[in-house]
């Protein structure tokens, strides 16, 4: 049956990353990796291994004033990673947020890559709760994460009453 109908509630396959357009050289961040999302993680540089696993190459671009890797890079790899490992288990009737993400962060780095991994702890009709880690590529633990999101209906086209 593998050209069957897919069930309204079915689970969804995995997105589709693919490449976002490529800025100028005048736009400031460099093109957008061959899987990215979005304009965001295109800037980001974030790779998708699979939906429980991105991975991003620090670059001069993420490092903070103080010299070190912001935590806003580590903050976002978190935040897509639990979104897309949630959004697998979603049926194409249902859209997600995020609620709440409590990050630690443990150590830092200015150089190399770094991988996010999500792990999806709890999903019912309404929300879920995720956790995820970040290690950098020699195995040191630079971030752990819980989050909670919203589940929720997808919104139906307005249809015009013209």
């Amino acid at each position: 049956m593998e050209n069957a109908p897919k069930a309204q509630n079915a689970p969804r396959d995995p997105p589709a990353y693919g490449p976002v357009p490529s800025a100028s050289s005048n736009d400031g961040p460099p093109a957008a990796g061959p899987q990215s999302l979005d304009g965001v993680s295109g800037f980001m540089g974030m790779r998708w291994e699979s939906a429980e696993e991105i991975r991003l190459t620090i670059r001069p671009e993420l490092i903070g004033a103080g010299g070190l890797l912001s935590g806003v890079a580590t903050y976002a790899l978190v935040d897509y990673c639990m979104g897309s490992t949630l959004w697998v288990h979603t049926t194409d009737d249902e859209h997600i947020a995020t609620l709440n993400i409590s990050i630690n962060y443990i150590q830092t780095a200015i150089e190399g890559e770094i991988v996010c991994t999500t792990e999806l702890d709890r999903r019912n009709r309404s929300n879920a709760v995720l956790r995820s880690e970040v290690r950098h590529e020699d195995g040191r633990l630079l971030v752990t994460a819980i989050g909670s999101y919203a589940i929720f209906p997808a919104r139906r086209p307005r249809v015009s009453a013209r």
